[in-house]
């Protein structure tokens, strides 16, 4: 298909988009029509918890086996055919590149079988642009441009300042390891299930956020570190079970509800600041660990001291989905911005790419 010739022609028939994620061990498949999700399927991989954390190879062959079902799920669900399809919007990267190349090789080949364009996204871009998704038959409140919205998830921790849909720009990162992972480092450390954040999150509703007091790692302007913080839980949970070995299962709530609200309390800290640097109280949080209880709490109460206006994704988006790659290709479809067939996975796909 020649897109630029085509592109008049595209944008005169209904715009209709299948997403597609497959970044970790999440396979999603979502139908965009009109700018509002229709469908939103995603299979999980349960056999990750045998190992503690995700196996990149198990990870990339479940994909092959899911990402077919859940395709046929959303088109039956949207209610849609093949034929219908003006776009497939993929996964891009970041992410795991075994389990990048089952989207983006399914993609290149849904997309060149039908003749119609493809649209490579930005995991990260997808996870801010899901605060824009709309499901058909409703409207939620968007952040006005420009926002700060703090990105968190398993694998990243940044503070993005968006300008617009497609012109986003990082303005703090973490220099080690991501919140998400110092979720699952510390439940690891007590003993608890991959994966940990969200047990975290359930144990420490019963729990003192100030039971235990951990150190806030330091780092640069806007910029987050973890790992002293990881360490640090590390060697306080290994020198109070030297002297009670019962210390864990006795407080495991309060340990909970101590270290989510010390990485919560540093992730917020930064966030407070780079607002009042920048004249900014519009305010989002995405990624997977924006489904955290405390933070969202939290965040709440900064709404009112900062006087701010807080947009939260729908839990189901906060995680990773299609729908949220859905609705990024939608911009990107509305901007002409379409990939080519010799488009490749790519593991460390930057904003700036």
């Amino acid at each position: 298909m020649n897109l630029v010739l085509d592109f008049c022609k595209l944008m005169s028939n209904p715009v209709v988009i299948l997403g597609i994620e497959s970044s970790c061990d999440d396979t999603g498949a979502s139908i965009l029509k009109e700018g509002k999700i229709q469908a939103n399927i995603v299979a999980n991989q349960d056999v990750h918890k045998d190992y503690g954390g995700v196996v990149p190879e198990l990870a990339s062959r479940a994909h092959q086996q899911n990402i077919v079902p859940v395709v046929h799920e959303a088109l039956k669900k949207a209610h849609v055919d093949k034929s219908e399809i003006t776009a497939v919007a993929f996964t891009r990267g970041p992410g795991l590149l075994g389990s990048l190349l089952v989207g983006t090789s399914f993609a290149k080949s849904f997309a060149l079988g039908l003749d119609i364009p493809l649209l490579e996204i930005n995991h990260m871009h997808a996870h801010i642009i899901a605060h824009f998704i709309d499901l058909a038959g409703e409207e939620t409140p968007k952040p006005k441009f420009p926002f700060l919205c703090l990105t968190v998830s398993g694998g990243h921790t940044e503070i993005v300042l968006v300008e617009d849909h497609l012109k986003m720009k990082v303005i703090g990162r973490t220099n080690d390891d991501a919140a998400g992972e110092a979720f699952d480092k510390a439940a690891k450390t007590i003993g608890l299930d991959y994966p940990g954040g969200p047990l975290i999150d359930q144990l420490a509703k019963d729990g003192d956020p100030l039971a235990y007091k951990f150190p806030h790692p330091k780092a640069p302007g806007y910029d987050y570190s973890f790992s002293g913080l990881k360490t640090a839980f590390l060697y306080f949970i290994r020198d109070r079970i030297k002297s009670d070995p019962n210390f864990v299962k006795d407080n495991i709530a309060d340990i909970c509800a101590s270290i989510q609200y010390t990485i919560v309390k540093v992730l917020l800290k930064k966030l407070v600041q780079a607002s009042m640097d920048l004249g900014i109280r519009e305010i989002a949080i995405s990624g997977g660990v924006a489904a955290n209880s405390k933070l969202r709490e939290e965040l709440l109460l900064l709404k009112k001291s900062e006087n701010w206006s807080v947009y939260i994704p729908k839990f189901e988006f906060c995680t990773d989905n299609a729908a949220m790659i859905a609705m990024a290709g939608y911009y990107k479809y509305i901007n002409g911005s379409f990939a080519p067939q010799t488009i490749s996975a790519s593991a460390r796909y930057s904003y700036e790419d």
